[in-house]
Order: structure tokens, then sequence, then C-alpha cells
């Protein structure tokens, strides 16, 4: 049975731009058609009041997403990503608003509640702070963690490591200690080999040897003339006797090839023995 739906399958783009454009007014920083999405940059001081236009005006009913993202070089470094989805009309917007460290961004659990754990984690991976939320507390880190992990000047091993101690038994935290140096990996072909010099690699810079040394005379292999005499006999292997005299451990002796009976004779005497009871 087919299920009808009032929202397309796949929703255009097209107009969506000038009209939302239109419709956000002065609360618009930029607007564009990025790898077939719409992007829209607002104000960070009216981001509140441009989700709630879009919300209520422009059928963007659920908020799917907030991530953050790090510019560095950028005057206000953050930069915070609203994501909405039209249920109705099948097709979602992303929103913008940049902040930099001491800048809060206006909250919007009023609008989602939902955005109360989204900004959490925001501001637990990134350090950016929303004022209004009732409850900002780290939600993927540790209570006493130190640092914004998402962000691109955070060290790679941390500044401390946390384990379990059974001595004290709670959870301690320690200076790190790296089991061994970090590594810088080239990804070079091996066949085109690498830049630097490889352990080993500098006994293939030995000169070849000029001329090959051999040894002409007995002289100069120092073993001498009794030696060199020696060397030309010929080594007789010592034949092995055969005594009659049984050794202790010895396996029974096999019979010769000429000492065992004929097929027939075998199987006439595999075949005579004592005959069944009842035949």
């Amino acid at each position: 049975m087919a299920v009808l739906h009032s929202a397309p399958r796949f929703a255009s783009n097209e107009g969506v731009l000038d009209s939302l454009s239109l419709a956000l007014g002065s609360m618009l920083v930029s607007a564009k058609d990025e790898m077939g999405e719409v992007v829209l940059t607002v104000q960070r001081d009216r981001v509140e009041d441009a989700l709630r236009l879009l919300r209520d005006l422009h059928q963007y009913q659920q908020l799917m997403e907030i991530a953050g993202a790090d510019y560095p070089s950028r005057a206000e470094r953050f930069e915070v990503v609203y994501m909405l989805l039209s249920l109705t009309k099948n097709h979602r917007v992303m929103v913008k608003v940049s902040a930099a460290e001491n800048t809060p961004v206006p909250t919007v659990t009023t609008l989602w509640p939902v955005a109360g754990w989204l900004e959490r984690e925001v501001f637990d991976m990134y350090g950016v702070v929303f004022a209004g939320n009732p409850d900002l507390r780290r939600i993927l880190t540790d209570y006493g963690f130190e640092g914004h992990p998402f962000r691109k000047d955070f060290p790679l091993t941390g500044y401390v490591e946390l384990r379990y101690s059974e001595e004290d038994k709670r959870v301690v935290y320690e200076p790190v200690k790296l089991a061994q140096d970090l590594r810088s990996f080239d990804f070079m072909s091996p066949w085109e080999g690498a830049d630097y010099v490889l352990p080993g690699d500098e006994k293939a810079g030995t000169p070849p040897v000029a001329e090959a040394k051999v040894t002409e005379s007995p002289k100069q292999t120092g073993a001498g003339a009794p030696a060199e005499a020696k060397s030309h006999e010929k080594v007789v292997p010592t034949a092995v006797k055969a005594t009659d005299k049984a050794e202790p451990g010895a396996p029974d002796p096999t019979a010769k090839r000429d000492d065992r009976p004929a097929d027939g004779a075998a199987s006439d005497k595999a075949g005579s023995g004592p005959a069944p009871e009842g035949s």
C-alpha cells in the first residue's frame, strides 16, 4: 500500500535563498548556495530571532544539530552552525554565527529544549559560551578536564592522563607519560625511498674492494706445510662391522627377503586355524 505524504521526495533550492534572505533582512550577514546547501550567516546577537522566524514563518520546525568549527586565524575564531529541517517541505538549511572566546552566543533553548544538550557539547569541545543556557556544563569530558579538545591549537597528547587507582579507590590524574616518542611518518612510496638514512643504509655506502685478495701459496694461509700435505689425503669412510653379539636395547632383526614365506604359503598359513564353533 502506497503511503502518501505532503512532503516531496526531493526539494529544490530554487528560490529558497532569495526568499529567506528577504525575510531575514538586517539580521542576515551573508547568504550562499554552497555544495547544494543553503548557508545563511546571521548576526550573533540576533540568532534567536532569526531561528524563530525560520521555524514559525518558513516551516523549519526541527533543529537537527548544533556543530562547531574553529578557525584560529580569524578574529572571531569560532563558528556555531545550526542545522534546520523542514518536515513539510523536506528541505534543510544551515545557519551560522561567529564568536570569539570571550563573546557569548545567545542560547536557543527557548525555541528547542533539545538545544541544551547540543550547546553543552559545543561548549565542551570548543569552549563557546552560550548565554542563557540553564545548565551549561561539560558533557563529554570529565568534570576536572582542562582545555577543549576540538580546538586546533589543543595539544595532541593533552596535559594529563587519568586512570583508576586501586590504592586510592578513585580516578587519579597524572602527567602524560608516553611509552615512546611520537614518530613522524612520511607516507612515501617504498619504491621511491625516504629522504633520511635508515638503520643499515650506511653499509651501502662502503666503497667496493679495488682488488680481490687470493691465497696463492700455503704461506699466505698460515697453516704451514704439514696441514697443506694433509689436505691432499683422501678420506676413506669407516665400514661398519657386523657382529653376532646382541647389543642391549637393540630392536629384533628383521627377516631377509629370501627367508620370507611365499604369498600362497602365507595365505594358507593365515587361513589355517581352529574352525569356528557350529561349523
